[in-house]
This record gives structure tokens, sequence and C-alpha cells, in this order.
């Protein structure tokens, strides 16, 4: 995932707190569920979703299991995976991805492997600007990375991997090995403990038919660097387990596709509509999105074709924050997104169908509790 914001006119109403009834345009949506989070953020030009957007999901889950409020710092984990990744592209003599994006393993990877802190400990903003902007520090370590594997000295030098770690420390500061919070002291790792997050207590989930069902692959995407994997269900026990987390009171990290022609942040939604707008240009969609429309009925068949064909991409993280219904019944799910409060009047936030999740999502990451008894023995957890 690496999409970068959108700088949007504006439509409608602040969505940040809990509301029973939201109107969009001509949509009125009426709270299903709705669940705690951090206010949104804002990634600005980097291609980091996947840190806002998994970091956002670890916020609401400490609030679930510790009743805490506590803003998680993004580019520590950021920081960690550029040096792991140079790493890995120096191993794979190139033949990896090396890039800013990621997916939600690599942010509990480097948790358990480094801990977290708060935001205000590691604000990531070592190079003279109050917003995150990667351009030249992922020009510079790539640069660096392919003179590295080109090895001109015939044989790789012992200080390769200290010059990466000193620019990525240069742009985004050194870590932290001790800091103050709330008046104790703690090292990253003692803090991922007090704020409950265990890395081992969460699963990415997917759906597609070209790997066996009820086990994990690894996902075919270029910014899945880490070659993680992800447990493969049908896709109407997908839909199912999502739905019933949020019901239960269980937030989700969300990857999807957002280059669909109903997506459309600034009007707050994201629809497959009945023909999806076969034929139609993006200003005739554009008026058409503020009023709901009949949901297309997706099939695994369907879904598997869009990514096959690259249709469906992993292009962006966000958070899955509530359900609402909208007059005519069809089901939405609310989202958090990391494009700062100002990229719509929703403040940020969108309302997704159930439609949209069913057909363009790559993969969510939620706490393995929420999963059914029976999904949960299916996948052996």
């Amino acid at each position: 995932m690496k999409s970068f914001p959108l700088f949007l006119l504006a439509v409608l109403p602040y969505l940040g707190l809990a509301q029973p009834s939201v109107r969009i345009n001509e949509y009125h949506f009426d709270a299903v569920k709705d669940l705690e989070a951090q206010p949104v953020q804002d990634q600005s030009i980097t291609g980091t979703c996947w840190s806002f957007s998994t970091l956002s999901f670890m916020e609401s889950e400490v609030n679930r299991l510790k009743d805490m409020d506590v803003k998680l710092s993004e580019m520590w984990i950021v920081r960690h995976a550029y040096i792991e990744k140079a790493e890995r592209y120096v191993r794979f003599h190139g033949n990896v991805n090396f890039d800013e994006g990621g997916a939600f393993h690599d942010v509990t990877a480097m948790i358990a492997k480094y801990g977290i802190v708060p935001q205000a400990t590691y604000p990531g903003l070592g190079y003279g600007s109050d917003k995150h902007h990667h351009a030249e520090l992922k020009s510079i370590l790539r640069g660096m990375c392919e003179a590295i594997v080109k090895n001109p000295n015939r044989t790789l030098t012992t200080s390769w991997r200290e010059a990466i770690v000193a620019v990525v420390d240069a742009y985004l500061g050194a870590p932290v090995k001790q800091f103050e919070h709330e008046g104790r002291s703690y090292s990253p790792k003692s803090f991922a403990e007090y704020v409950g997050i265990k890395p081992e207590n969460y699963v990415v989930l997917t759906s597609f038919t070209h790997q066996p069902m009820y086990s994990p692959f690894i996902m075919e995407l270029p910014d899945n660097w880490l070659h993680a994997s992800a447990y493969n269900v049908p896709l109407q026990v997908f839909m199912e387990a999502i739905d019933a987390a949020v019901l239960n009171g269980y937030s989700l990290a969300w990857a999807a596709d957002v280059s669909e022609q109903g997506f459309s942040h600034r009007n707050g939604v994201a629809v497959v509509p009945e023909g999806n707008f076969a034929g139609l240009t993006r200003d005739e969609i554009d008026p058409l999105l503020k009023a709901p429309h009949r949901q297309e009925n997706v099939t695994p068949e369907m879904r598997q074709v869009a990514y096959d064909n690259y249709q469906t991409t992993d292009d962006h993280g966000m958070h899955i924050i509530g359900k609402y219904q909208e007059s005519d019944g069809t089901v939405y799910y609310k989202v958090k997104n990391s494009w700062g409060t100002k990229s719509n009047e929703c403040d940020g936030y969108l309302f997704v169908s159930q439609a949209y999740v069913a057909y363009k999502t790559i993969n969510v990451m939620v706490h393995k509790d929420a999963l059914s008894k029976s999904t949960r023995k299916e996948l052996g957890l």
C-alpha cells in the first residue's frame, strides 16, 4: 500500500464523533455500531498509509483492551521498516521491492522486534518540515541500495548498513532507548507491553479463489516485502467475519483498491453500483455519486478476475470503525482515512458500501478473538 493524499474539494458534516444519523448529499446513514478511534492523521506526501492505518487500528485496540487513549508513532514503525527493507533488498540482490509502501504485517513485525512509542516521543520530522514528505529520503535510500547491490568493491563492505541507518536517522530521528510517558519511564518494548499490544494476537484475512481455502499463503503483492502470509477464507466467511467483528466491538485495518470509479473520497462514499458506471466518464460519474444506487451483487469470481487483471491492486490502507445503514437498507462501513481532516468535509472519514468491501478489499487485520469459533478452528488458531 502506498497511496498518496488527494487534495479535494469538500462536501459535508463533521464525522469524527459517533453520530446516530449522518447525511451526505442525498445519502442518509443511520448508525448500527460506531467504535472508538483516535483523530484522523495526515500521512501527507508519503506512501506510508500502511503504518497510519495499522496504528490507528492498534490505538483502537488499546482503547478496547485497556480503556486508554494513546497516540502511537507511525514514523517509529516506518524508521525500522526502511532499514529492514534495505537489508532485504541487499540480501535479494535487488530482486525485491524497495519503496515507501508496506502492509499490515510490517507494523506487527516491527512492534514485536522494536516495541512502540508515543507519537510525541518520536514524531519523525527531522528534516525541517512540520509535515511528512519522504520523496527525498526514499530517493536517497533507493539510490544507496542500488549502488550497494552493484557491488563496486567486488565484495560488500562492513559499512553499508551503518550508512543506511545514518540517513534514515538524519531524516526521521535516532531511536530512543528510554522515554517518559505520563510520569513513568519506559523502553519501547515495555511501552508495548503497557498498552497491551501483543502482535501474535493479530491475524490477516483475505479471500481469493486461486489459493486453497482455510490456509495461509504469501500474498502476491509488490509491497509485501516481508513475504508475510494471510489466511484465505471463502468470500461469505470473509464478509461475515468483518461484519461480526464490528458488531462485537472490534475494528479492523482495511487494505483496498481505491482506483475504482465508485470510490470518491471527495463525496465521502465508496460504492459498486449495478453496472459499475460502465462507459461513463469521471465527470459524468461524480454527480451520480451524490445519491444512493442499488449495489452490485459481488461474487468470488468477480473479485478474482479484478485481482488477476490488475483492476484490484494494493492501493491504500484505512481503518474500519463502524457499521451504518443507508435509508434504502444498504449496509455501509464507516472508514477512517489518513489524508488529513481537510481532504473532505467529512473530516477525513468516508462510508464504504458492503459491496465495495466485498469487491475491492485486498485483506484485513483483526484481533483473532473477533473470529468465530468455527473460523478459528478451521484456521488452526
